[in-house]
């Protein structure tokens, strides 16, 4: 049986200088596990880290998608209140992120945006009231 549980999730960036002060500008701490080409952030629930996509092409032998097509791939950070859906897009835009879908409320109270890193990793920020996190901030509930 193969354990049921996301420990690392690793994101291939081309200038991996930029990419990690963008993330150490939305206030993200870096460990200390990182190097020149490989950088890992804590979050409430995996860590996130960075490492040279060219390496990473090599370790999976798979063919490389053209420059700035969609991934196929997006990642959540899921918030405590509606409020902190444009707070966080706020900061994101400061850093030199790219909105993608600005914030919109669904239904009576879920509210979510879209934005991109400066390498077009695409981000979706949502506050969902029926969310339940742990102590950690990890999410437990959709």
């Amino acid at each position: 049986m193969v354990p049921q549980r996301v420990s690392l999730l690793t994101v291939g960036a081309q200038d991996i200088s930029a990419l990690r002060e963008f993330y150490q500008k939305l206030g993200w701490e870096e460990t200390e596990h990182g190097y020149s080409d490989y950088a890992v952030f804590k979050t409430a629930g995996v860590l996130f880290s960075l490492y040279s996509y060219d390496k990473l092409v090599q370790d999976t032998d798979l063919p490389i998608p053209p420059p700035g097509s969609f991934k196929g791939v997006t990642f959540a950070i899921n918030v405590d209140t509606p409020e902190q859906v444009d707070e966080t897009l706020a900061y994101v835009k400061e850093a030199g992120g790219r909105v993608l879908k600005s914030p919109v409320t669904e239904g009576s109270s879920f509210r979510s945006a879209a934005f991109a890193d400066p390498e077009r990793n695409t981000w979706e920020v949502a506050y969902n009231p029926d969310s339940t996190f742990d102590e950690r901030g990890a999410m437990l509930t959709i």
